[in-house]
């Protein structure tokens, strides 16, 4: 499995909109700038986030995008299926494919297990937790 420049681009665009949720709307020239991304690629990733309801946009002069939910309620899993569609390391076999023993071992001891590992990490991230709110996984507890 591969991600794709849609899902990479995709993933950046949300970041940047969610460290800078204090301002109105932010343009998309201006997030093409700070994360080095043509304009053109990153209004074609825009309009697929804006159609599943991540993003909202503001036409006119002063326009442009901000995040449709708060950060903390947009899972980094889900925005990724949406620009790539399912995160499987390998498509399950057709209903009625004959699969032989090998085929479903390694099935079940690897691919399953590795679907599972990438959907437990891309499904627990949030777009909060990667703009600096603190991840429970990533704090440390001191004792004085």
């Amino acid at each position: 499995m591969k991600i794709s420049t849609r899902g990479r681009y995709g993933i950046r665009l949300l970041i940047d909109l969610a460290e800078h949720t204090g301002e109105d709307h932010v343009s998309l020239a201006g997030v093409a700038a700070r994360q080095n991304i043509s304009i053109r690629y990153l209004e074609q990733v825009a309009v697929i986030l804006r159609r599943s309801g991540f993003i909202r946009s503001v036409k006119g002069a002063s326009g442009g995008y901000a995040l449709a939910r708060k950060a903390e309620d947009i899972n980094i899993g889900e925005a990724l299926r949406t620009l790539e569609g399912d995160m499987l390391v390998v498509d399950p076999p057709l209903p009625g494919a004959k699969e032989s023993k090998i085929q479903r071992c390694i099935r079940l001891t690897v691919f399953n297990r590795l679907n599972d590992r990438i959907a437990a990490v891309i499904d627990k991230k949030t777009l909060a937790s990667v703009t600096g709110t603190i991840d429970p996984d990533q704090s440390y507890m001191y004792f004085i």
